[in-house]
């Protein structure tokens, strides 16, 4: 067992230093590597099965709704960009720009897509014509680049993958269902598939996307008490139609502007599943974008049988869940350890005395609960023990969120809940008025993540200023 205990020395304590715990995972896990180019990363296989496996359910949701995957280029024409003001304000910091095509220069700078609305647009205004030709549900699998000054694996890059989804309505009432809809699905998939629950919100005026009339977002709680913002949805009314002149003729035979949404979720999901899941010993993944569901672990395999018997256990269970068998000459405590660190939901054990019995082991990641059971109905107690996997994940995941969830009705309040009980969520009342939002970050370093579609009732005066309230905001500390 001295490797064991040598491999989990090797992931620095959370409680030590929480930003070094998450580096040492993504490394020690083989999620990543580090690139020559600064700011960027390499995702290492077992990283990028994570990203297929999410990539894959979220894509099977999209289109039981109806939408279509399409590419656009990666390029964007200075002038294109430039048709819609907010938009290129918004994200002017952290374009990149290519100015040189070979040892030319170019007749006009091309952006590197940060984000591709400006782009559907413009083939929108091709293809739509007629009320007969929308809606429009498109999305897009692809890569973007920001230029981000400070960087972390998955959290924030300069280059990262994502999905966009981009359509086009016939009405505002339209867009706005699809705009929640989408919302929706992204919170279903955070909460069922990744057992990490979420708030649902509106963002606040000064916070929405650049060019949006509305953007929700889903919020979720990182184990150190931060906020990480975990998916987008937004609607953009006609505004992107009338820059770009997209009409089409309604069925009374008028001239009209299409309503636009756009929708998104990237690899930083991955970090909120470290963050939310992951402790000292390495990642806890939930069994839905597990690579390795179940890894078989024969224990003295060199006596006859029982790597024979590892694999035909293998065998059984291939049809249902994505298994492994590790017979490598590495001792038993070592793969323990291993599989531990890359957070593989089930462990199975089976040994001599085991296959004599028809018995094996089987260990859970997330509290390393261990049972005797019979290889009888193995099928279905493995098929138990991963949904108990997932629920116990999110059970803590969710008494985490809890006990971080501060309701507070005074600035004061709020300073001694983030002082006394550490960061978290605040939960308070605001007046809507962005001086004071501004105002609460100021005087507690805690801003404005949504305010949650679900409202209560804490208070009937702003947490700021004192005056009449409007909502209830989620306040907190993001990543």
């Amino acid at each position: 067992m001295a490797n064991d205990k040598k491999m989990v020395d090797q992931i620095t304590s959370m409680d030590e230093d929480f930003a070094k715990w998450y580096t040492d995972i993504c490394k020690k896990a083989d999620l990543i590597d580090y690139s020559s180019v600064k700011g960027c990363m390499i995702i290492r296989p077992y990283g990028y099965a994570i990203w297929e496996l999410i990539q894959a359910n979220l894509d099977r949701r999209f289109k039981e709704l109806g939408h279509e995957n399409v590419y656009m280029p990666m390029f964007i024409p200075e002038s294109l960009l430039q048709k819609e003001k907010d938009h290129v304000e918004g994200f002017a910091p952290e374009v990149a720009w290519v100015t040189h095509g070979g040892s030319e220069p170019l007749t006009e700078r091309l952006c590197v897509r940060p984000t591709s609305e400006t782009l559907f647009c413009e083939h929108y205004k091709n293809i739509i014509n007629s009320y007969r030709d929308l809606p429009k549900l498109y999305n897009q699998w692809c890569s973007v680049v920001r230029w981000e000054k400070t960087t972390r694996p998955f959290l924030r890059s300069r280059e990262f993958l994502w999905q966009e989804g981009h359509t086009m309505h016939a009405t505002a009432e339209e867009a706005e269902a699809e705009t929640v809809q989408m919302l929706n699905c992204y919170a279903d998939f955070h909460e069922t598939d990744l057992a990490i629950p979420v708030i649902k919100g509106r963002k606040t005026e000064s916070d929405k996307f650049a060019g949006a009339e509305a953007t929700y977002a889903i919020e979720a709680l990182m184990h150190d008490g931060k906020a990480l913002q975990a998916g987008t949805s937004h609607y953009f009314g006609d505004g992107f139609a009338r820059a770009f002149d997209i009409k089409f003729t309604d069925k009374e035979n008028k001239l009209c502007y299409p309503h636009q949404t756009s929708w998104g979720v990237t690899t930083r999901m991955i970090g909120g599943i470290i963050m939310t899941h992951g402790d000292n010993n390495g990642l806890a993944l939930p069994p839905a974008v597990a690579p390795i569901q179940v890894v078989i672990i024969p224990v003295q395999q060199h006596k006859e049988g029982v790597l024979d018997a590892a694999y035909a256990l293998r065998d059984r269970l291939a049809g249902q869940f994505r298994v492994k068998v590790d017979d490598s000459d590495n001792s038993p405590g070592w793969k323990f350890a291993e599989y531990e660190m890359k957070g593989v939901p089930l462990r199975i054990e089976i040994g001599p005395r085991d296959i004599a019995d028809n018995k094996c082991v089987t260990v859970m990641r997330h509290n390393r609960e261990k049972n005797f059971e019979s290889l009888e109905n193995i099928e279905s107690i493995v098929a138990e023990r991963l949904q108990a996997v997932r629920d116990g994940l999110y059970a803590r995941a969710l008494a985490n969120r809890d006990s971080k969830t501060y309701e507070c009705t005074t600035i004061d309040e709020i300073n001694e809940a983030l002082k006394t009980k550490g960061d978290g969520l605040v939960m308070a009342m605001w007046c809507g008025e962005e001086e004071c939002e501004d105002k609460v970050k100021e005087l507690t370093g805690v801003g404005s993540r949504c305010i949650p579609l679900e409202q209560k009732n804490i208070s009937n005066k702003c947490v700021c200023c004192g005056k009449e309230a409007k909502h209830m905001v989620c306040w907190g500390i993001a990543y």
